[in-house]
């Protein structure tokens, strides 16, 4: 009987931990354009901007994309041959767990049952942050990669979890284009 109040909190703590740990990443991009052209970048004020996320955040996110573009061998630059931007979105995301354990007979609605089994609430935020790549000549948008995950609630956590997340965008660039 102890296994079967066990195993779906374990079940839960399971689910719950592997979606805190997973980025989905989506990315597009303009097919027209040669990514090899790019070898420099600046960051596009106006749009950083708009984001509505605290100025601290902002930086946190700004330093992991210029440690990405550095580490894929872009220089920062005055003159620069791309723009990054960003923008972002949250959603709060509720979780009830209903565990209705106790005395009848089999699985689900029984007559004999009294009372409600406790109940687990979990809350979590869900991030997404937008990686736009700007040609600086045409001031057209030519990649954009976006990313979705559970944010750390802890300060020390944030920068750590926006670097997994910009990573995973980033690893998406340059595209896998198909010559022809």
């Amino acid at each position: 009987m102890r296994f079967l109040k066990i195993t779906p909190v374990l079940l839960m703590f399971v689910l719950v931990f592997a979606s805190c740990n997973s980025v989905r990443v989506a990315t597009d991009y303009d097919r027209e354009v040669n990514f090899d052209q790019y070898q420099s970048f600046a960051f596009f004020k106006p749009g950083i901007d708009k984001a509505e996320i605290s100025d601290l955040d902002k930086k946190r996110i700004l330093r992991a994309i210029e440690s990405e573009m550095m580490s894929n061998g872009f220089t920062k630059s005055e003159n620069p041959d791309l723009l990054v931007s960003i923008f972002t979105k949250t959603k709060e995301n509720i979780n009830i767990y209903n565990n209705n354990f106790g005395y009848g007979y089999g699985w689900g609605w029984h007559p004999w049952y009294w009372g409600a089994g406790p109940n687990t609430i979990n809350s979590t935020t869900d991030g997404t942050l937008y990686i736009d790549l700007i040609d600086a000549e045409d001031k057209e948008l030519v990649w954009q990669g976006m990313g979705t995950a559970a944010l750390a609630k802890k300060v020390d956590k944030k920068q750590e979890r926006i670097n997994e997340i910009v990573r995973e965008i980033m690893e998406k660039y340059p595209p896998q284009t198909e010559r022809r």
